[in-house]
């Protein structure tokens, strides 16, 4: 074994008879980039409390801070609020500063460290920071209250569409309620000189705002959903820019969203509406001679419908462009035929800044290949998808399944129409089938007629990846057009997903296992909304297993440091007063059922804060949520028998020769009571993490207690097995450590199982991870790989080659549903954990004291896989004869070859022959 470090070309050959040549002075530098407050990057927005982080670049491997020194001022008036000071600390991330107080213009920062040497860096750039006031003084404003408007209370499931007592409740329902609006107001700045300008504003369900005919921001679908009657963000913008000396008009479009959910005349998942389309606003403008105009939402602003003539967030999206009043946007405009704004009860849920990302198009597909529907196609392709097929019809394939909208560039006369359909999969006849996704969804846009028009909606997305065209022809491809029908120059598909940004990269030497990360990449990027979804189309609801099973896949391919505190806060809010769970949060439906309640989605609130703490070192997710957490767990005490939670849905779609759904493979108690020692077992160390002495000794005890009644109830001696012998029987007791002395014979059990299935997996979307996670941590990543390595059903493989370009929900996605489910994405962490061999020091958190060991299985030649902890950039490149890391300032590692051979290592890039 030899080690290479990049750094320092020495040749031995003629390094001495040439060190009159090569005796160049190396200058070692640390550079400060990256900075964060509170994990946000760019303008950071926060209530006061400020945790600072940056990240460090260096020329020089094994490179460190040893002190740093931040300063922090009043952004304009350039006034000192703090100096650290030079303060001994190799620390560059959670570091807490004085709290700071709102004013008026905000504050900036920066920092500046010493090297090993003692040398100071320069000093960073600032980064802004915005402290929101204590109270929004606006006024809920809409075109209807929800009193006026009739809206019934309650959530409602699509199972009750059909019966008369539901439809006689939103019988009387004023239509008003459901329409877009568009809500303007004019001011003036006069003569005066603008420093800056700051506007907080939330409009429900979405909303676009614009001043002087500009958009602000580049976000859709703001705000990101929430649990409305205990919470509701608002965005904060500064928008200095966007303002006139003089006129000014500020206009914004309000749409449904997840908070007015009435069922109208499409498809729907469900109904629930916390009130019609409303906005508060405010916004801050501040002058050079000191003085502030404040502009906020009251009834002194005017409202009128918008072209958007339908949305829903389950039923798609009209326009219709005739309906456009030019200039609305800009000062001056004509407004006397607009209403005056009603100001409205507004929401429950308490007003907060929104600090996750936001939702935005991230990327656009273009057409791959499209094709026209033959004529004697129609009649059938009618009778399949329940509507009339226009003759005009043409599909185009997109290529890439995903989350979003079509976007439309399009020539035509005023007055015609153009109907967009979308779909994962096609009928028989070539159209769009959204049979097992929720039909009626679609799209249509009415020209204006004057030129070249473009056009994606605004309020509703689905999954698909085709396009399929009524209406009007698409341009350059020799289609006869005698009707004169509008042309389609230019169609997108517009992904759209959480900007929370994608930190690593995964490629193999077997194509098989790289493509199988895109999928669940691709399937993740899609369900990574407001929430993180369990599909883009029927449901579009936050169901909650996923979001541990896969926490781990997650967390190694994006930044979710403020995503993750997100989910939680949802988590909580819908938390029951008993402290039960739901399956799904925010939860905007309760299915009355088995849905509602399971203890493998409702642990969510207790295991995902420790992968949290795992990835990022901070455990103040833990501490902040552990009432919550222990409320979880005192409700699945309550309704344990004898130590023995036996409700929920176990482990669901787990693998056989049937269609999957309900767990059939392994008893739902098993699963359940499982996940219950899980939740005890991290309650107990979340006690003894914030001192809570007496919650140790009483959780800790428990935990004994119902492990003992666990194996005393499930395990069978005679057999060595658990419950049926089932993998997921199996795997579950070994992944928690409950087997005890028993461990080598039930492992032998689980093996055996697996091969007497062809090294295949019987689990399901819960015991995927712990299959997995078994045995890797045992030692049989050959058989692991083995049971994936083909193209064969269950596997990954089946899936690419039934041109699946998202992970499927079921194995075989020739049965239906949806082709856009990452629930069972749960190899990913075997991808990078075990393969890529990036991980902890045992004992360890945040990814910053690294265990790197990354394995070369089967035919594999060779593995690269890169991830990011807060410090930064961590990769590994490992092939047959050499291995190299790269470990960022701030960090160390412990490398452990493909040969055992281990090295310490420090940050920088480091290249291992063997």
């Amino acid at each position: 074994m030899k080690k290479i470090n990049k750094n320092r070309h020495i040749h031995r050959t003629w390094c001495i008879a040439a060190l009159s040549f090569i005796a160049i002075p190396i200058c070692a530098k640390l550079t400060v980039t990256k900075l964060t407050c509170n994990y946000q990057a760019g303008m950071a927005v926060t209530k006061g409390g400020a945790r600072l982080g940056w990240q460090i670049t260096s020329d020089k491997n094994n490179d460190r801070q040893t002190a740093y020194q931040i300063l922090v001022k009043e952004n304009v008036t350039n006034k000192k609020v703090f100096d650290s000071g030079r303060t001994k600390s190799d620390n560059s991330q959670l570091v807490d500063i004085p709290h700071l107080h709102y004013n008026k213009h905000g504050y900036k920062w920066q920092v500046r460290v010493w090297d090993a040497d003692g040398k100071a860096s320069e000093w960073s750039a600032s980064q802004y920071i915005r402290v929101v006031p204590e109270k929004i003084d606006a006024k809920w404003i809409g075109a209807i209250t929800r009193k006026d408007a009739k809206i019934p209370e309650g959530r409602y499931a699509n199972s009750v569409f059909k019966k008369e007592d539901f439809k006689k409740k939103w019988a009387d329902t004023d239509t008003l309620s459901t329409k877009s609006i568009i809500m303007r107001k004019e001011f003036s700045t006069g003569k005066k000189s603008i420093v800056d300008a700051v506007v907080y504003i939330s409009g429900l369900g979405h909303y676009e705002m614009t001043i002087n005919g500009k958009k602000v921001g580049d976000s859709e679908f703001a705000p990101l959903w929430s649990e409305y009657d205990k919470t509701v963000y608002y965005n904060v913008y500064d928008v200095t820019d966007y303002l006139n000396k003089g006129g000014n008009a500020i206009n914004v479009l309000l749409g449904n969203g997840f908070f007015n959910v009435q069922r109208m005349n499409r498809y729907s998942k469900l109904q629930t509406s916390f009130g019609a389309p409303q906005l508060i606003m405010q916004m801050e403008i501040n002058y050079s001679d000191g003085s502030r105009q404040t502009i906020t939402s009251d009834t002194d602003w005017k409202y009128s419908l918008s072209p958007i003539t339908f949305n829903s967030m389950y039923g798609g999206e009209s326009y219709d462009a005739t309906l456009e009043q030019a200039g609305c946007d800009m000062p001056g405009f004509n407004d006397r035929d607009w209403k005056s704004a009603v100001q409205v009860e507004g929401p429950k849920g308490t007003l907060c800044p929104q600090t996750a990302p936001p939702v935005k198009i991230m990327e656009y597909y273009g057409i791959k290949e499209w094709n026209k529907i033959n004529a004697d196609s129609l009649d059938a392709a009618s009778k399949q998808t329940k509507r009339t097929v226009d003759p005009s019809v043409f599909v185009a394939d997109m290529g890439q399944n995903l989350a979003g909208f079509p976007q439309i560039t399009v020539t035509g006369k005023r007055g015609q129409k153009v109907t967009l359909l979308v779909a994962e999969k096609l009928t028989k006849q070539g159209v769009c089938d959204q049979r097992q996704t929720g039909r009626q969804h679609y799209y249509e846009y009415t020209l204006k007629g004057n030129g070249t028009e473009t056009w994606h909606p605004r309020f509703s997305y689905y999954g698909f990846r085709y396009i399929q065209v009524e209406g009007a022809v698409l341009k350059g491809e020799g289609e006869p057009n005698p009707e004169g029908l509008p042309v389609i120059e230019d169609l997108k598909s517009c992904f759209i997903y959480n900007s929370a940004e994608e930190v690593s990269s995964f490629e193999c030497s077997n194509p098989l296992f790289t493509q199988t990360h895109r999928l669940i990449e691709r399937a993740e990027r899609s369900n990574m909304q407001s929430v993180l979804t369990d599909c883009p189309h029927r449901e579009k609801l936050g169901w909650l297993e996923q979001d541990h099973l896969c926490g781990p896949s997650l967390l190694y391919n994006y930044d979710m440091t403020t995503y993750v505190p997100k989910i939680i806060k949802d988590i909580t809010d819908t938390q029951k007063a008993d402290g039960m769970v739901p399956t799904t949060a925010p939860q905007y439906i309760s299915f009355g059922n088995l849905f509602d309640d399971s203890p493998e989605w409702g642990s969510t609130l207790v295991i995902l804060p420790f992968m949290y703490y795992d990835m990022y070192g901070d455990n103040t997710l833990i501490k902040e949520n552990y009432q919550a957490m222990r409320g979880y767990v005192d409700y699945l005490t309550s309704r344990a028998e004898d130590g023995i939670v036996s409700h929920g849905l176990g482990d669901w779609y787990d693998y056989g020769p049937w269609r999957a759904g309900f767990s059939k493979n392994t008893p739902i108690p098993l699963v359940a009571t499982a996940h219950y020692i899980f939740d005890l077992k991290l309650l107990t160390e979340a006690a003894r993490m914030i001192g809570k002495d007496d919650d140790v000794k009483k959780y800790g005890a428990l935990t004994d207690e119902v492990i003992e009644k666990f194996n005393k109830h499930f395990y069978k001696a005679d057999s060595c097995k658990y419950g049926t012998g089932s993998q997921t029987s199996n795997a579950l007791p070994l992944y928690l450590n409950l087997t005890g002395s028993n461990k080598k014979t039930v492992l032998n059990s689980l093996i055996e199982n697996i091969k007497a299935h062809g090294n295949r997996l019987t689990t399901g979307d819960v015991g995927n991870r712990y299959l997995f996670r078994t045995l890797a941590e045992n030692g049989y990543n050959e058989l692991l790989y083995t049971m994936f390595n083909h193209y064969e059903t269950p596997g990954y493989g089946f899936q690419l080659k039934h041109g699946a370009t998202t992970l499927t929900e079921q194995w075989d996605p020739r049965q239906g549903s949806s082709w856009n489910h990452f629930m069972m994405g749960q190899i990913d962490e075997w991808l990078f954990k075990t393969l890529g061999g990036i991980d902890n020091k045992q004992g360890t958190h945040g990814m910053r004291h690294l265990l790197i060991s990354p394995t070369l299985v089967g035919d594999l030649q060779y593995v690269k896989a890169s991830t990011a902890s807060l410090y930064g950039r961590i990769s590994v490149d490992c092939n047959r004869t050499a291995t190299t890391v790269e470990i960022p300032v701030g960090c160390d590692a412990t490398v452990v070859l493909p040969n055992g051979d281990k090295h310490d290592v420090g940050s920088g890039t480091h290249t291992f022959k063997y």
